[in-house]
């Protein structure tokens, strides 16, 4: 009977070893599984001439100071989140990205200060220096790039292609991308066509493609318009767009761009996605709170 029972117990050890280690063709059955309370949030900015008080006025609030807003209400978010964990479980972050790099070094260097993580060993003071450079980094940077004048646009297709899964996705977190533009793309490093797809849009694009008119949405479908495809499989990556600033002239104008947009994150298969126009801040913050919090 002993020998019995012996036998049993050596078969029950094997089967539960096969089960949690690794196949026979010597493959991990182990996969990384995302944590939703962990995040990853990531700001990317358009510092093209839409931000310049000069050419685009507006009396309300110009267009780089609801920006450096926006920022404050994404920062304000992730420290709410952040403070609502046990520090045993810190393990989140926070970046902002350019694309191409400002060629100005300080900017270069303040998006460095802009870079925070927080884990199990992270300080209370860490909060209070966090809150200090989002609320005056972005000011410099914004005042910088239009002292300067010297406008480098976004080149926000190529990001989506070469660099969105490096920089933005982490497999064990819950992945935030904010992308501050008002919603044109154009960058002549990134400018050409697929058939009836192009890697920009401009308001010329958009009345030579005769979307002027309420079925501009039929004239996208039949001819097939839109962003050429940049990325695949980004349904780890939540984006969220802030800006939309339509051309005046054209009453459909944003709702042409939202569509492209749109149709462009499905077809990346990104499933949680928002588009806002520019909007106050006062009015955009609870949205921006909610879709990091994620309450």
């Amino acid at each position: 009977m002993k020998k019995i029972f012996y036998l049993l117990s050596i078969v029950f050890v094997v089967s539960c070893c096969k089960k949690g280690g690794e196949n026979t063709e010597g493959n991990k059955t182990d996969t990384v599984v995302a944590d939703p309370n962990n995040i990853n949030v990531s700001i990317l900015i358009d510092l093209s001439d839409r931000i310049d008080p000069a050419t685009n006025p507006n009396h309300a609030m110009p267009y780089f100071q609801r920006d450096t807003e926006y920022i404050k209400a994404i920062e304000k978010g992730f420290l709410n989140h952040m403070k609502s964990k046990r520090i045993i479980t810190y393990d989140d972050q926070m970046q902002v990205f350019f694309n191409p790099e400002p060629s100005d070094p300080k900017i270069n260097d303040f998006t460095k200060e802009l870079k925070v993580s927080f884990d199990k060993n992270t300080s209370k003071e860490y909060f209070a220096a966090v809150e200090k450079k989002y609320s005056e980094i972005p000011s410099y940077i914004y005042q910088s790039a239009i002292k300067d004048k010297n406008y480098i646009g976004s080149d926000i297709w190529e990001f989506f292609r070469n660099k969105v899964k490096d920089y933005c996705v982490k497999n064990d977190k819950r992945n935030i991308l904010f992308i501050l533009t008002d919603g044109y793309m154009y960058h002549d490093d990134s400018k050409f066509s697929q058939e009836n797809k192009t890697s920009y849009l401009t308001s010329k694009l958009i009345k030579s493609n005769n979307l002027t008119t309420t079925d501009f949405k039929k004239i996208i479908e039949k001819n097939k318009y839109g962003f050429v495809k940049a990325n695949d499989g980004l349904s780890n990556l939540e984006v969220v767009v802030l800006g939309i600033n339509p051309e005046k002239g054209n009453p459909f104008e944003e709702a042409v761009i939202k569509e492209y947009w749109e149709n462009w994150f499905k077809e990346m298969k990104i499933k949680s996605y928002q588009i806002k126009s520019a909007d106050l801040p006062s009015n955009l913050e609870p949205i921006i709170m909610k879709v990091v919090t994620g309450k």
